[in-house]
């Protein structure tokens, strides 16, 4: 597994520490614009929704795709979210996992991006 350290810190020792599954939506944005590599994009490019959802108990704020299927007009700050392991992108020899967030109900709004399509 790769992992990225703080630079000056290449030689600390890490912990691995579980977090919560859960947490309330503090903010989200759909990006509009294809990332440079090395993030693989769909050809052609699809937009996505990333939603940052903070951890209750932890108190921390943790970025993620939104789910696939999961409309961002149907989202409401402060809704519970739920992370959920999706596909980011597939090779002829493997499926790459990443964690997205989730709706753990419907919102108030739901449906509301159906009727403004």
């Amino acid at each position: 597994m790769a992992i990225a350290r703080a630079p000056g810190h290449a030689d600390a020792e890490l912990k691995e520490v579980e977090l919560s599954r859960t947490g309330k939506l503090w903010s989200y944005t759909t990006n509009h614009y294809e990332p440079p590599e090395p993030y693989m994009s769909p050809d052609p490019f699809v937009p996505y929704t990333v939603a940052a959802v903070e951890l209750t108990d932890e108190r921390m704020v943790v970025l993620g795709q939104l789910d696939d299927g999961i409309d961002a007009a149907d989202l409401e700050v402060g809704q519970e979210m739920e992370i959920v392991l999706g596909t980011l992108y597939e090779d002829d020899e493997n499926e790459y996992l990443v964690w997205k967030w989730r709706p753990t109900q419907p919102s108030d709004r739901s449906g509301a991006g159906a009727e403004a399509a």
